[in-house]
């Protein structure tokens, strides 16, 4: 069965991500599977997921997934690049066939020629002359590449991305052939567009309580999000600035993207400033811009560490699967650790770490925070297209296939 991979947030899922889905299965057929290595609780900009991950990776089954993973907490809140690279050499070693993703181009082999770029030798000697120059990370990039004769799909999030998808496949020498799929509407529109809606206009909807959001959700996913409050950073606030305030230095300086004296700037600020949006302008800078800033923070408030982000994932968890996930799972194709939601891995130290996480992602919802202790508690979501039944294993139950495939 040929298999095509998505790493994906579906932060939520909608319109746009279902077209994905089924351009995707009839550029490979009917016949393949899709397999979704979606973010956890946490996404990579730095904020909590608006649905839990069940909530999530059932919408996705529901809509064409036919297995969904989770994409591993230190991988999901990475830059760009290493949120890339992680995806990459899981399903990678999945054996997926193909890697399906967005992107707003249609010169693709501009995209690969600017991936081959930033693999040159070259590169990083002209990046860190351009960064001496005191301007941002995105044009010093820009600059460097456009020396080397490159530079194209670096102007949009969707395309940048898929620039560093295809670095990481070259980088990696990953069996897998990119299959870009073109993306409609803007990525940051403010308006929601139903046919092709932005994560940001539909997150927007959600939090007015009025039904506006429906027409940009396939029926299928509404269905899910009825069911569970949504989380934001702004409900969760305080809760940052209690940890945060208390951190010791030690712990700052601990932090990923801290270089350069930038965790004791956001130290300060941390200390000092009166909301999480204070603290992010008066860390930010030319050379460093939000975004990072607010990976950092959420960082600090998790707990996680510069070698945490580093060190590969241990494992895997299976969120859920259809009857052609279920198939793949037992045919044991590839050869990665995986290990069913809520089941209590060997690798003690990486699993204190999404105990930790999912502990304190209850403390961002918008409704009463659910009690601690949740990740254990967890099932894996399994959907019997045939019977049109959904179901929710135990884990250890012996319903479940073996834990590696």
């Amino acid at each position: 069965m040929e298999t095509v991979g998505i790493i994906c947030e579906y932060n939520p899922l909608h319109n746009g991500h279902v077209r994905q889905l089924r351009l995707a299965r009839q550029a490979v057929g009917a016949g393949c599977a899709i397999i979704c290595l979606m973010s956890g609780n946490y996404v990579q900009r730095g904020v909590p997921a608006i649905y839990p991950k069940q909530v999530r990776a059932e919408a996705a089954l529901r809509c064409g997934a036919d297995l969904v993973l989770e994409l591993p907490l230190t991988v999901a809140v990475s830059s760009a690049e290493g949120f890339a690279a992680g995806g990459v050499s899981i399903l990678s070693a999945l054996g997926c066939d193909r890697l399906c993703f967005g992107t707003e181009s249609e010169d693709f082999e501009a995209m690969m020629q600017t991936a081959r770029a930033n693999l040159s030798p070259d590169f990083d000697a002209l990046l860190r002359a351009e960064m001496e120059t005191g301007c941002s990370y995105p044009l010093a990039r820009q600059r460097a590449l456009t020396v080397l004769g490159a530079g194209a799909g670096l102007n949009s999030p969707n395309d940048i991305l898929a620039v560093e998808y295809c670095k990481a496949m070259l980088r990696q020498g990953s069996g897998m052939l990119p299959l870009p799929v073109r993306r409609t509407g803007s990525y940051h529109a403010q308006a929601l567009d139903p046919e092709a809606p932005s994560a940001t206009a539909l997150r927007a909807a959600l939090a007015e309580n009025g039904d506006a959001w429906r027409a940009a959700v396939p029926p299928e996913a509404q269905a899910c999000y009825e069911k569970s409050p949504i989380h934001t950073w702004a409900a969760g606030e305080r809760a940052v600035l209690a940890r945060v305030r208390a951190l010791p230095k030690e712990a700052f300086l601990a932090l990923p993207f801290g270089t350069e004296g930038l965790w004791s700037k956001l130290m300060k600020s941390c200390r000092s400033c009166a909301s999480t949006e204070e603290i992010i302008e008066a860390a930010k800078s030319k050379r460093y811009p939000r975004s990072r800033i607010q990976r950092m923070l959420l960082c600090a408030y998790l707990g996680l560490t510069k070698i945490d982000l580093e060190t590969p994932p241990p494992y895997v968890r299976i969120l859920g699967f259809g009857d052609k996930g279920r198939s793949l799972l037992r045919e044991g194709k590839g050869r990665f650790p995986l290990i069913h939601a809520g089941e209590r891995p060997q690798a003690q130290s990486y699993y204190s770490l999404e105990r930790c996480a999912a502990n304190l992602y209850s403390l961002f919802s918008a409704a009463p925070s659910t009690p601690a202790g949740t990740e254990e508690t967890l099932r894996v979501v399994c959907l019997d297209l045939q019977k049109c039944g959904l179901n929710r294993f135990r884990k250890n139950s012996g319903n479940l296939p073996t834990n590696m495939i």
